[in-house]
């Protein structure tokens, strides 16, 4: 075999590889070479993505890693076999937990205890025997040589050389060469590549920077010195080693050795420990069949017959046994009280509907298994379950305990370089003055880091700038050249890897935040490998339910959520006046304006918002047809009989994934599961032959079935253009159930809604102050927190917002559970120190208790609590006996004690309460300005929404989630709220306005507005704006007076 490059860098060296994966492998198979190894420094994380890379090109994969040991030096390590790739991942794992707050490191008795199938090279200049003999200390390279060749066997262990222009190269390669021949072991050719190509270096060099946290102009012992680390041909190789060709040789039979490790596709589930007697399939059934009764009560033929089809195809694909993992899983939700819910295409199943897994009647919804799993797609069922936040990690815990903690983790995530980031750390290594990076990575979008250049030129906020843009050409051009790249290893919001075997034999295990064990595989390389990962994710608005569900109770028993009647028209009036503040899926502005245009009133409208308001339908112009058909507007048509039962209740639009597999089924005669194989690759980029090739398939079942060719290439073009856009109607109809019922909840019981809401941030799409204002516009009165009365988070007293304590600003859970804990019902706290000596918080807690005013209820004059928290000393070590050097002031209001010390002003206090709270509870920003925003003739929202159509206005309000939706012309558009203390009002500004005005936008809290009031088309919200000016507005605030 011929020369192989064996020591590898791609940009899972983090900060240390500047050549992607596909690239890498592409220049090897250009080279000719037969095989290429991956070296990353203590990971594997690239092992799966460059195993599929090298496969693509028809190279034999190498895997690989540089392990780093204890001291710091380095080994190269390669997987001979699938032993020694199980091994190198249990090494790699202990040297990332047996040093969980430090830089990993493996010690020699772990690299002994995992040798086994594991082939030696020595490594770079900072491997464990070069570093010894360039620190001319040869003896002891000597003796660490020998005890590497004891470890790995002298026909496992090689001496590398490396020829990278580096000083003292030929003193070190001739000890070297001198080392091999007294310890008998061979000598290896390698590059240490680090870059593709020798002009890459730069890309390199600024990485290297980034990663140490020096600058280009610093000197630092890891920055390479020359451009030679890149990945050299092999005729580069034989002339940099013509008097050493044996090297050259030993590094193609190297390869030749090194069999593939990893074994992609084969399904390995976890153990699920059965009842005795027992197999996965027959449980599974029975479990079904109790659940079908319980769901459905008598068992037609129709449910039986279902049933019985997808548990066969459950069955042969072998996934029995996953289906009980999850129904295990989720009966211990149950039992423990947690709620969940699940989503995706799960929902199109019955069995999943049986178990308890989705809360939607497939079969009573006509949804299609097909769209969840097949015999034709064979790949694992996706099954997401949404948990309320606070609880998800008592799920955790359980799957831990059930299945052992060697065969459980997290799945990796990997945050890689946008424009944001990579403009940041490369700038600042690059050494750019921190101020100009900051600014101008604060004014970039969120886009990839290849389309930094294309920003310049259409975002106003970076073109207003005052940066030069030739300055950042080498920033930019840098930034592009990492864009993708991994810039660390973070954990996955919710997946959870379960193994039969232990994960170690499989990827290397580190230490993630809550002493979580983290595997170093993202989701589609889990998937690749046929591993089962549990999507058990996080869904604030379940704890919201949960928490509104405890609050009703308390004035009501008898109060089911889940029996909430399904056709309120009270609920649907709601969502119809676009009052969807909150409510689950339905909050956002182009939500809204939906509603007014769609006046729902049954719950395939609620399902159809779901699915419409989305980037794709709103770019394949799908919600006007929609709207106008459902509003008889505009008359339904189908290209043939046959799509009408499909098509009908979506009036003619193919709004959802599974009608397309339904219109594949229906006119060309395919299986369900090769439908849903038609629709998967509508769904991705293809090229105009296949599509060719797939519509004629196509068209020639359909006419074997008497569809004629012309219609049936119509139909073909119809769903074609529509397939990519649709969205599964399962998951709409199991999002669109927690929507309406969270709607019933908002306009029945609005005030235990809201404190639950505000209770369960940061969710949804408004802050928590827009949150508070809208309750007081609904007639709900918020008070502020009181020491006395308020719990930890928000409650309902006496129909009231109360606020709670964790609003307060540098409360931690510690002092959180003291200040609960001390409270007593018969004995409230009476005083400040009453308070000081019962719970011994710190200075600054009762600090910002006192400036949120939440010791009122102590006493009114805040300044002289302040004055009385500066005489105590340090509360925390308060002496409940030591005497005073004041008289501390009497509960409530004593004779002359509020005139001695003067109070703070209203203004002093509002601005105090937005500090310590983050709230603005006793009046609105907006209001305090309103008398200045009146004399120059600015309206409030609430008087714009009720203006005329066409009349130009200006108004004032605080912006809320400015952003940018891509538009089928490709022209920039931006929508956002304004709000004051009368309404929210929605805001649409179009490209030449946004190109004048966009900085304003992007960088202002506040803004003033002049534009037209429009309630035609997409903006019909009840008034919205069309602004054509747009400026930043800078509040006066003078005092106020007291409310």
């Amino acid at each position: 075999m011929g020369f192989a490059h064996l020591h590898v860098h791609t940009p899972f060296s983090f900060l240390d590889g500047a050549a992607g994966i596909k690239a890498l492998a592409r220049a090897a198979a250009e080279h000719g070479m037969p095989a290429l190894a991956m070296t990353d420094h203590n990971n594997v994380s690239a092992a799966v993505q460059f195993h599929q890379a090298c496969a693509a090109e028809g190279l034999k994969p190498i895997l690989g890693a540089e392990v780093t040991l204890v001291g710091g030096r380095h080994l190269t390590l390669l997987a001979e076999n699938p032993c020694g790739y199980a091994n190198l991942c249990r090494l790699v794992s202990h040297a990332h937990l047996s040093q969980p707050r430090r830089r990993p490191a493996a010690s020699l008795d772990a690299l002994r205890e995992h040798a086994e199938g594991l082939l030696c090279l020595s490594g770079c200049r900072r491997g464990c025997v070069p570093s010894l003999l360039l620190a001319g200390d040869a003896d002891e390279a000597l003796a660490v040589a020998c005890e590497l060749r004891d470890i790995f066997g002298a026909d496992r262990f090689f001496l590398e050389l490396q020829r990278i222009g580096l000083p003292g190269t030929r003193r070190l390669h001739a000890h070297l060469v001198e080392l091999a021949e007294r310890l008998g072991v061979d000598l290896v050719a390698a590059n240490n590549v680090h870059h593709l190509r020798r002009e890459d270096f730069h890309v390199h060099d600024v990485l290297t920077c980034a990663r140490t946290l020096t600058v280009l102009e610093d000197v630092h012992p890891e920055r390479p010195l020359n451009a030679q680390q890149y990945l050299r041909s092999p005729e580069e190789m034989a002339e940099l080693f013509w008097d050493c060709p044996q090297a050259l040789d030993n590094a193609g039979r190297i390869a030749e050795r090194c069999e593939p490790a990893l074994q992609p596709g084969q399904y390995r589930f976890p153990a699920y420990a059965l009842p005795p007697g027992e197999t996965a399939p027959g449980l599974l059934r029975k479990l079904v069949a109790e659940g079908a009764r319980r769901r459905y009560g008598r068992i037609t033929g129709e449910v039986r017959e279902r049933l019985e089809r997808e548990l066969s195809v459950i069955g042969q694909l072998g996934f029995d046994e996953y289906f009980l993992v999850v129904w295990d899983l989720l009966r211990f939700a149950r039992e423990r009280g947690i709620r969940f819910a699940g989503r995706g295409s799960a929902a199109d199943s019955a069995v999943a509907y049986c178990l308890g897994i989705a809360n939607v009647d497939a079969i009573a919804r006509r949804l299609l298994f097909e769209r969840f799993m097949s015999l034709e797609r064979a790949a694992m069922p996706d099954i997401d379950i949404d948990f309320e936040a606070e609880r998800r990690d008592e799920i955790m815990a359980y799957v831990i305990e059930r299945y052992g903690r060697e065969h459980v983790a997290m799945v990796a995530t990997y945050n890689t370089f946008q424009a944001r980031s990579a403009v940041r750390d490369l700038g600042k290594a690059m050494g750019f003055p921190l101020g100009e990076v900051d600014r101008l990575a604060r004014h970039l979008p969120y886009l990839s880091a290849r389309e930094i250049d294309a920003a310049f030129q259409r975002v106003p906020e970076l073109r207003d700038s005052g940066i030069p843009r030739e300055r950042y050409r080498q920033l930019i051009e840098t930034a592009r050249a990492v864009a993708g790249f991994p810039r660390h290893l973070s954990t996955h919001l919710g997946g959870l890897v379960v193994t039969r075997e232990p994960l170690m034999d499989l990827t290397p295990v580190q230490m993630a935040a809550k002493g979580l064990p983290v595997i170093q595989f993202d989701k589609d390389d889990v998937e690749d490998l046929g591993l089962v990962k549990l999507d058990l994710l996080c869904l604030r608005m379940l704890g919201a339910v949960e928490d509104s569900i405890r609050a009703i109770r308390t004035r009501d028993a008898s109060f089911d959520y889940d029996a909430i009647p399904p056709d309120d028209a009270e609920s649907y009036r709601l969502v119809a006046a676009s009052d969807t503040v909150g409510v689950f899926q339905l909050e956002s502005p182009a939500q809204k304006a939906l509603h007014a245009r769609l006046q729902p009133d049954r719950f395939e409208d609620l399902i159809a918002a779901v699915a419409l308001i989305r980037p794709g339908p709103i770019i394949a112009n799908m919600v006007d047809p929609y709207i106008e058909r459902r509003q008889g507007k505009t008359p339904v048509a189908y290209l043939h009989p046959s799509l009408r039962p499909i098509l009908e209740k979506t009036y003619g639009v193919v709004l959802f994934q599974e009608q397309v597999i339904e219109i594949a089924t229906e006119v060309a005669g395919f299986t369900p599961g090769e439908a849903d194989q038609l629709r998967r690759a509508m769904t991705h980029n293809r090229s105009w032959e296949e599509m060719e090739q797939i519509g004629r398939q196509f068209i020639a079942q359909a006419r074997t079935r008497g569809v004629g060719e012309r219609v049936a290439k119509e139909i073909f073009s119809y769903i074609q253009a529509y397939a990519g856009y649709g969205f599964c109607e399962a998951h709409a109809a199991a999002f669109a159930d927690t929507a309406y019922k969270t709607a019933y909840l908002k306009r029945h019981h609005p005030a235990e809604f809201y404190a639950a809401l505000l209770s369960n941030q940061p969710m949804g799409y408004y802050p928590p102050n827009t949150l508070l204002w809208e309750a007081r516009r609904k007639g709900i009165e918020v008070r502020g927190p009181d020491l006395n009365r308020s719990e930890a988070q928000y409650t309902v007293e006496d129909g009231a917002l109360r606020v709670g304590l964790a609003q307060v600003r540098g409360i931690g859970q510690s002092a959180l559970d003291r200040l609960i804990a001390a409270r007593e019902p018969a004995a409230p706290f009476a005083s400040l120190l009453d308070l000081a000596r019962r719970t011994r918080v710190d200075r600054d807690v009762l600090r910002n208790l006192i400036l949120a005013g939440a010791l009122d209820s102590l006493h009114p004059n805040r300044r002289q609590l302040l004055w009385e928290l500066s005489a105590l000393g340090d509360p925390t070590r308060l002496d409940a006996q030591a005497p005073l050097p004041f008289s501390p002031l009497p509960q409530g209001e004593g004779p002359g004690v509020r005139d001695s010390v003067p109070d703070f002003s209203p203004s002093e206090k509002w601005w105090q309460e937005l500090d310590a709270l983050g709230l603005a509870l006793s009046r609105h920003p907006m209001a305090i300005a309103r008398g200045q925003l009146q004399a120059q003739g600015v309206l409030t929202c609430a008087e714009v929404r009720a203006a005329r159509t066409g009349a130009t206005v200006k108004v004032a309000g605080l912006i809320i989630r400015p952003h940018r939706p891509p538009t089928k012309s490709g022209r920039t558009v931006v929508f956002f709220t304004l709000e004051d203390e009368t309404e929210l009002l929605e805001v649409t500004v179009f490209e030449s306005v946004y190109q004048r005005c966009g900085k304003a936008i992007f960088t202002q809290p506040m803004l003033l507005l002049t534009g037209r009031v429009d309630r035609r088309g997409a903006a019909n919200t009840a008034g919205a704006l069309v602004a054509s000016h747009v400026e930043g507005y800078t509040m006066v605030c003078r005092d106020m007076p007291s409310e």
